[in-house]
C-alpha cells in the first residue's frame, strides 16, 4: 500500500504541471490586458503600460512567466493580483472557506439524500418509488443550476418568506443551506440514479443469493454484502464531484451573493487577472488529485478483494 501511495504521489507531478500550463497558457491567450484593465476609462501612458507590465514580470516569453509563477508556488506564493496588489494567497485564504462551508453542506446532501433515495429505489425496482424517482432526477438533469436557484429563491424567499433571497452573511450555515441544495442538485440526480443501478443490479448477483441461502439476516445482507459492493461506483463519482461542487459554485455563488471562490474567479476574469484565476485552479487541480488518491485507497476499505501491490 505504502509503495502504490508513493508512486500515485510521483505520478500526480506531471499531471499538476500539465494542468496548470494548460491552464495558464489558456488565460495568458484571452484578449485584453491587466495592467489596461486596471486603469479602467482613464487616459493612460502607453510608457507608463509598458514600465508596469515589465514590472510584473508580463513582457517575458510565456514559457518563462510560467517557470517563475511555478517556482513561486513550490514556495507557497502564488502570486499577486494587479489590481489591488495583494497577495493572492491572501486572497485565497479570505475566500476558500467560504466555498469550503458550501461545498462541504453540498456534499453532505448529496452523499446522504441521493444515496438514501437510491437504496430506496434500488431495492425495489420498477416499483411506482422506482419510476417517481427516476423522473425526479431527469427533471434535475434537465434544469440547469441557474434556472432552479432563481425558482427556488423566487419560491422560498419572495412567495413564501422562509429564508433569505441572498446570503448577507457567509459564516451563517442556515444563509448557506439554500445555495448548497441549488449546487448540489445535478450532483444528486447522478448519485441517486447510479446508487439505485448499482444496487438493482448487484441484488441479482450470485453472491447475494448465496447470502439468502446461507440464512444470514436482511440487515447484514443489504448493510455488508450488498451495499459494500454497490458503492464501488457511487465513491468513484463522489470523489470526482467534491472539485465539480467547488467549481461549479461559481453560477450558483453568483445567484446568492455568496463572497467565496467563484465569485472571485468571475470578477478576475472580468479585470483580466490571469494569476488569480491560476492560482485558484492550482489549488483546485491539488484537491482533484488528492480526492482521486483518496477514492482509490477508498476501494480496498469497501472491497476486501481490492489490494494495491
Amino acid at each position: 500500500m505504502g509503495r502504490y501511495v508513493a508512486r500515485r504521489l510521483l505520478q500526480m507531478i506531471p499531471v499538476f504541471i500539465g494542468s496548470t500550463l494548460i491552464i495558464f497558457l489558456m488565460m495568458y491567450a484571452l484578449p485584453g490586458d491587466p495592467v489596461r484593465a486596471m486603469m479602467g476609462d482613464q487616459a493612460y501612458d502607453p510608457s507608463v503600460v509598458a514600465s508596469k507590465r515589465k514590472e510584473l514580470g508580463l513582457d517575458l516569453p510565456i514559457l518563462q512567466q510560467y517557470w517563475n509563477y511555478l517556482s513561486g508556488l513550490v514556495q507557497g506564493d502564488f502570486g499577486t493580483q494587479i489590481a489591488s496588489q495583494q497577495p493572492i494567497a491572501d486572497v485565497i485564504a479570505r475566500v476558500f472557506p467560504v466555498t469550503i462551508r458550501l461545498t462541504i453542506f453540498a456534499f453532505a446532501f448529496v452523499s446522504i439524500v441521493g444515496i438514501g433515495l437510491g437504496i430506496i429505489a434500488g431495492l425495489r425496482p420498477d416499483t411506482l418509488r422506482d419510476r417517481g424517482l427516476l423522473t425526479l432526477t431527469l427533471i434535475l438533469v434537465s434544469m440547469p443550476s441557474f434556472v432552479l436557484g432563481f425558482l427556488l429563491q423566487w419560491l422560498l424567499a419572495f412567495q413564501w418568506p422562509i429564508v433569505k433571497p441572498t446570503v448577507q452573511d457567509d459564516t451563517d450555515i442556515t444563509q448557506l443551506l439554500l445555495p448548497a441544495i441549488v449546487l448540489a442538485s445535478l450532483s444528486l440526480a447522478y448519485v441517486a440514479r447510479l446508487t439505485r443501478t448499482s444496487i438493482a443490479e448487484n441484488l441479482r448477483a450470485d453472491y447475494m443469493r448465496t447470502a439468502v441461502a446461507k440464512g444470514l439476516p436482511r440487515r447484514r445482507i443489504i448493510g455488508v454484502h450488498l451495499m459494500r459492493n454497490s458503492l464501488i461506483p457511487v465513491v468513484t463519482f463522489l470523489g470526482i464531484e467534491i472539485g465539480n461542487l467547488m467549481t461549479g459554485a461559481i453560477v450558483t455563488e453568483g445567484i446568492f451573493n455568496v463572497g467565496g471562490v467563484g465569485n472571485e474567479i468571475y470578477q478576475a476574469l472580468i479585470r483580466r487577472e490571469g494569476a488569480t484565476v491560476v492560482g485558484i485552479a492550482s489549488l483546485m487541480v491539488l484537491i482533484y488529485l488528492a480526492a482521486s488518491l483518496i477514492v482509490d485507497l477508498l476501494y480496498a476499505v469497501l472491497d476486501p478483494r481490492i489490494r494495491y501491490a
